[in-house]
């Protein structure tokens, strides 16, 4: 198998697995409760807390818990936005459908929202980010990577901007697809919100967390318990959190040197397909090594996805959670609809090798053989 759909989920670490597999079966008490089982489930929450806020590089008590990043970002921008009666947030066209969606229902509320539009290489400038802004702007929201094109949005300097011109508004930063990609420094980044998700790094389903800067306070969107600290009520996912917190730890130990396999495994793949598919077109900067988007012209993706999958290579047509839609990220970026029709998301991750470069190579080799026509 040879599995190149790391941005849509990533297989769970051995290490993340065994974790989460001692505290469902030995560790399993309640951390809420106060006898002996509960303190020892609590000391479990506090240590993985603990792990995953050091590879965001904040502190322990700025990390909420939450199901998944797209519930950290609903609980970002309706709580933050929510603070006011009405205003202005500055989005962009390029971001998940968790921002985006979240965007549209504030409008409905009355909210204004600006949704800058990319330019042909899938960049944001944070010149037109600060050209974007308003006296009444309360709310910001950019991605960090994204997961379409791998391309880096300018988030540093989008949040120093927005705390110049609009210091009471909120900045939230997407980054799901950053979490050991590039490194975090969400202070630096004047960012008062951060959403990363587990599955995205080797952690199972289902576990993702908010970090929340000290001195910011949001209305919860769920009542309860008050677990979190208030803003997150219900029984907190221990096995799945203890596996994020494995998860950030083993990825941390070897991240620099993941990062350089990843280089390698792009460069053999944009080498591959200059010499053996010249056509091809690649989609975006891709300022990070993990995400390649291509087109193969005159190739319709579904097809090309289906015929991959008949060797066993696994890509996708875009972001999982468009199920076939076509991309609006492409779309934002001005491609044509040809172009957009045949691309196919190709991402790695460590554990990835030249071999499944060569199959994806191979693959498309056999499916352009198979469609494209002249």
């Amino acid at each position: 198998m040879h599995y190149l759909d790391n941005s849509a989920t990533t297989p769970v670490l051995r290490e993340a697995a065994e974790q989460a597999y001692k505290v469902m079966t030995s560790a399993f008490g309640n951390p809420s409760s106060q006898h002996k089982m509960g303190i020892e489930a609590a000391h479990i929450l506090k240590e993985s807390r603990r792990e995953i806020a050091a590879a965001l590089h904040v502190q322990p008590t700025e990390v909420v818990f939450t199901s998944c990043g797209t519930e950290s970002t609903n609980l970002a921008l309706f709580s933050a936005a929510r603070r006011r009666r009405k205003g202005h947030i500055v989005t962009t066209a390029v971001e998940h459908a968790a921002t985006l969606q979240c965007c549209k229902r504030l409008e409905q509320e009355g909210f204004e929202v600006t949704y800058l539009p990319p330019d042909s290489t899938g960049h944001v400038s944070a010149e037109a980010f600060s050209a974007a802004l308003r006296t009444d702007t309360v709310l910001a929201s950019m991605m960090l990577v994204n997961n379409e094109t791998g391309a880096c949005l300018p988030v540093g300097a989008c949040g120093q901007a927005l705390k110049r011109r609009c210091p009471e508004a909120l900045f939230h930063v997407d980054a799901v697809q950053g979490l050991f990609r590039v490194p975090l420094t969400p202070e630096k980044w004047k960012c008062d919100l951060m959403s990363v998700s587990g599955h995205k790094i080797g952690a199972p389903k289902g576990i993702g967390a908010l970090y929340l800067r000290k001195g910011v306070h949001l209305a919860p969107l769920l009542c309860g318990g008050g677990q979190e600290n208030g803003l997150r009520s219900g029984t907190e996912a221990l096995p799945n959190i203890a596996a994020f917190g494995a998860a950030c730890r083993v990825r941390a130990a070897t991240f620099a040197e993941d990062v350089k396999k990843v280089e390698g495994l792009k460069a053999a793949l944009l080498d591959g397909l200059q010499t053996r598919l010249p056509w091809a077109l690649v989609n975006g900067a891709g300022d990070v090594p993990h995400v390649v988007s291509l087109s193969l012209p005159g190739c319709k993706s579904e097809v090309v996805l289906r015929v991959l999958e008949s060797d066993a290579v696994y890509v996708s047509a875009g972001s999982a959670c468009s199920k076939g839609r076509e991309s609006h990220v492409l779309r934002a970026m001005g491609l044509d609809k040809g172009r957009i029709d045949s691309a196919v998301r190709v991402s790695f991750a460590p554990y990835n090798t030249l071999e499944d470069v060569e199959a994806l190579l191979a693959g498309l080799e056999k499916a352009a053989a198979m469609l494209r026509r002249g």
